[in-house]
């Protein structure tokens, strides 16, 4: 296998930036960024994507087909004890309100 991929967002090679240039005098191409692959074991958004934008960009192009691949029917729930709220005095003598919400470790999730 390649110790390297190449940018997946769709307009990488559009982008006008020194580092992708490429060719010899007379034919030079603007080119897609090509991204190391440091640890083969951790795959990030940055193995496929060479900046942030570019992989924006890949979304917002393929979302509807990224989603069939796993929709959502229902919706997810995590378990939680009832919410507590707490007054506080605060600066001045000014009242204000927090809110501890806490999971129930001893459930996994449901849905």
């Amino acid at each position: 296998m390649a110790d390297y991929f190449w940018c997946h967002g769709p307009s990488c090679h559009t982008y006008v930036t020194t580092d992708r240039v490429r060719g010899s005098k007379g034919s030079k191409v603007l080119r897609t960024r090509k991204i190391n692959r440091h640890n083969s074991n951790y795959i990030s958004m940055y193995s496929y994507f060479c900046s942030t934008h570019c992989y924006n960009e890949f979304a917002d192009k393929y979302v509807e087909q990224i989603i069939r691949i796993a929709p959502r029917h229902e919706p997810l729930e995590t378990r939680i004890n009832d919410p507590k709220r707490t007054e506080h005095e605060g600066w001045g003598g000014r009242k204000y309100y927090s809110t501890e919400i806490t999971k129930i470790d001893n459930e996994s999730n449901v849905g």
